[in-house]
C-alpha cells in the first residue's frame, strides 16, 4: 500500500458548519490509505484504521490489548494520559482486557439485560410524555436540551443506580456541572470533587439502606473483596458518563438532525413504530461518541494489507467506519430506511457498550414521542446559531431552540 504524501496529525476537527459529519480526511484516508500513520499531540505516531471491516477484525485479534500502561498506547492527549496517571491503579473497563474485563462486565451487565431495560420502558414512555405535556403547556420557543434531552437519561439513569428521588437534584446539578465542558480547568475541578463527594454521599447511603439498584450491588461485590472502593466510585463515574452525556447529545444532536431533513422526520410523525430504524441509523449518522478504540499490537500482525508491529499503538476511527462506502450504499446521507444495525456507535466485541439496550430504549422512546405528538417540531433559529460543543470523545448540541 502506497503512503498518501499529505501528513497526517490526530486528532482532527470536523468541517466547520457540518458539525454532524466526521473529519474529511477519514473519506480520503478510506479511499487511499485505510490503515496509516498519524503523529499525535506528543510527536508520538499510531496507526488509524478507518474501514469498518478492518476495525472488527482488529477489535476481535487478541493480539491488540487496550492496557493503557503498556509501551506504545496512544494517549490523545496530555489532559487523558495525567488523568489516567492519577487513577492510582485503578482502570475503566474500557482499558481492561480479559480476563479482568470479563469478571467486571458480569458485575455490570445484570443491570442492562434486555429483560430488565424492556421492564424499564413503561416508566421511560411515562416520563417523557411527562416531559411533553410541560412542553405543551410552556411558553415557546422552549430550548429542548434542559427541557427533554437532559431530564430524561438523568432519571433514567438514577433509577439504573438505585438514587433516592430526594437525592435527584443535587446529583443531577453536579452531573450537569461534570460535563458542561464549557469552564475553566478551575470550575472543572470544582466540578469533580463536587460530583465525587456526591457519589462518596450516595455509597455511604446505600452501604446503610441497600436496594436492588446498581450501586447496591456493587457495594456487594466490594465488601466480598472483588472490587476495591476507589474502583467502585470509577465505575459509577464512567457509567453516569456513558449514560447521561452521550445520550443528552445523542437526544438533542438526533431530534435536530431530524429537523434538518423533514423527509425523514415525516417517517417518524406518520409512523412512530419507526422509531427502531430512526434510532440505528442516527447512531450510525451522527456517532457522537467518537470514542476511538485505543490499542498495542502484542505481536506482528496485519490488518488491511499493511504490517503492524509489535509495541505500536492503533487507532480505530468509529465514526468513519460508520459512513464506510463498503458498507452502507449512501453513507452520507441520512435515511431511517437504511440498514443500519452494522454500525460501531456502541463498540463491538469486548469494546460493546454495556449499557447499549438502555441507551437504546431511551433513544426510541424519545423520538417517536416527540416527533408523534408535536408533528409541527422546527427549530426556532437558523442553523447556524445552533451552538455545538465537544470534546475528543463526545459531539453535540449545547441548546436547541424549538417551536411547534
Amino acid at each position: 500500500m502506497t503512503p498518501t504524501t499529505r501528513p497526517t496529525t490526530y486528532p482532527m476537527s470536523r468541517a466547520p458548519g457540518c458539525p454532524m459529519d466526521p473529519p474529511p480526511r477519514y473519506a480520503e484516508l478510506r479511499a487511499k490509505e485505510p490503515v496509516s500513520r498519524a503523529t499525535l499531540w506528543d510527536g508520538t505516531s499510531a496507526w488509524l484504521i478507518s474501514r469498518q471491516d478492518d476495525i472488527r477484525a482488529l477489535l476481535s485479534d487478541s493480539r491488540v490489548v487496550v492496557d493503557a500502561l503498556s509501551p506504545g498506547f496512544p494517549w490523545l492527549s496530555e489532559l487523558s494520559k495525567a488523568v489516567c496517571s492519577a487513577a492510582d491503579g485503578q482502570r475503566s473497563p474500557g482499558r481492561m482486557d480479559p480476563p479482568e474485563h470479563t469478571e467486571m462486565r458480569r458485575m455490570l451487565a445484570p443491570h442492562f439485560l434486555v429483560k430488565r431495560v424492556r421492564a424499564l420502558r413503561p416508566a421511560t414512555e411515562e416520563l417523557v410524555d411527562g416531559l411533553i405535556d410541560q412542553l405543551l403547556a410552556g411558553p415557546r420557543p422552549v430550548d429542548l436540551v434542559p427541557a427533554l434531552a437532559k431530564p430524561v437519561p438523568s432519571t433514567v439513569v438514577g433509577w439504573v443506580l438505585g438514587l433516592p428521588p430526594d437525592r435527584r437534584a443535587s446529583f443531577d446539578a453536579a452531573t450537569a456541572r461534570l460535563f458542561d465542558g464549557n469552564g475553566t480547568p478551575e470550575t472543572a475541578l470544582a466540578a469533580r470533587n463536587d460530583f465525587v463527594a456526591q457519589l462518596v454521599d450516595l455509597v455511604e447511603f446505600r452501604s446503610r439502606e441497600p436496594d436492588d439498584g446498581l450501586v447496591s450491588r456493587l457495594i456487594g461485590f466490594t465488601a466480598e473483596g472483588r472490587l476495591s472502593r476507589p474502583s467502585l466510585l470509577l465505575q459509577i463515574t464512567l457509567l453516569v458518563a456513558a449514560g447521561y452525556d452521550t445520550t443528552v447529545k445523542m437526544i438533542s444532536t438526533g431530534v435536530l438532525a431530524l429537523l434538518c431533513h423533514p423527509e425523514q422526520a415525516a417517517l417518524l410523525t406518520a409512523g412512530p413504530e419507526r422509531a427502531e430504524d430512526a434510532t440505528e441509523e442516527l447512531l450510525r449518522y451522527l456517532t457522537v461518541a467518537e470514542f476511538a478504540p485505543k490499542r498495542v499490537a502484542t505481536a506482528d500482525l496485519e490488518i488491511g494489507g499493511q504490517v503492524i508491529k509489535a509495541g505500536e499503538g492503533i487507532i480505530c476511527l468509529i465514526s468513519s467506519a460508520n459512513r464506510d462506502e463498503a458498507v452502507y450504499e449512501h453513507p452520507d446521507v441520512l435515511n431511517i430506511d437504511q440498514a443500519a444495525r452494522k454500525h460501531l456507535a456502541f463498540g463491538f466485541g469486548v469494546d460493546l457498550c454495556v449499557g447499549h439496550t438502555l441507551a437504546r430504549m431511551e433513544l426510541e422512546v424519545v423520538y417517536g414521542a416527540l416527533f408523534r405528538r408535536l408533528p409541527g417540531l422546527r427549530l426556532a433559529v437558523p442553523f447556524e446559531d445552533v451552538p455545538f460543543s465537544g470534546s475528543l470523545d463526545v459531539q453535540g448540541v449545547r441548546s436547541l431552540p424549538v417551536t411547534w
